[in-house]
């Protein structure tokens, strides 16, 4: 199916992982191309893709000092096989993983953060997938935990209304902007695939669950 040319508020909240609010915020502000029809926002494909080279990867040096691999921010100690399927806990139990980390210094932010992101729309991003993410100002580097839930999670309200099976919870710091939305594509992008999907699905382990995730990163 060829890609629409002009996009809405939606379609790139979508695209980013962000909330449409966010989107909103950026057209306002000027800060991404964009022209109004009627009262609604909307914005040419190739413009926000021009905008997201720009921004994102900029010249070549740029682009080496962002990039930021699963490796360094996720490790097998991180990775939960749960047999919980009810959406509050999982990420009741993702949070209390995280806020092992040192460099979370208050647990309740980071749950507030991660609920009220929910609250403004599911972070499940269809096929199985889903990707709760929040920056908080007391972080000072990206930090992740992922989990494998056996059966199933069907009150995700994920976009495609599928059970979600793969939950990967990303913290970043405020300053890191450009890098957690490199890092949010990236990972989107490849747990797309279906043949990265099933892999992590049928993992024995955390540790099998690790090294599969960063070998196809």
């Amino acid at each position: 199916m060829q890609e629409k040319d002009i996009l809405t508020i939606k379609d790139i909240a979508e695209r980013l992982q962000v909330s449409e609010r966010t989107v909103s915020d950026w057209a306002q502000k000027g800060e991404i191309p964009c022209g109004k029809l009627g009262n609604s926002w909307r914005f040419k494909r190739i413009e926000v893709e021009r905008w997201l080279d720009k921004k994102l990867v900029g010249n070549k040096r740029e682009s080496e000092k962002l990039a930021i691999s699963v490796a360094e921010v996720l490790t097998k100690e991180r990775v939960l096989f749960l047999d919980v399927s009810i959406k509050r806990e999982v990420l009741n139990l993702l949070i209390d993983c995280l806020a092992q980390v040192p460099e979370i210094v208050d647990r309740e932010e980071l749950a507030y953060e991660i609920f009220q992101r929910e609250e403004l729309m599911s972070t499940g991003i269809g096929l199985g997938v889903a990707i709760p993410h929040v920056r908080l100002p007391s972080l000072n580097k990206m930090i992740m935990s992922a989990a494998l839930i056996q059966t199933g999670m069907d009150d995700y309200n994920a976009l495609d209304g599928q059970p979600v099976q793969l939950v990967f919870m990303i913290a970043a710091g405020h300053h890191q902007h450009a890098e957690y939305l490199k890092l949010l594509s990236s990972l989107a992008n490849l747990v797309k695939e279906e043949n990265v999907r099933q892999q992590l699905i049928n993992s024995i382990s955390p540790e099998n669950f690790f090294k599969t995730l960063i070998h196809q990163h």
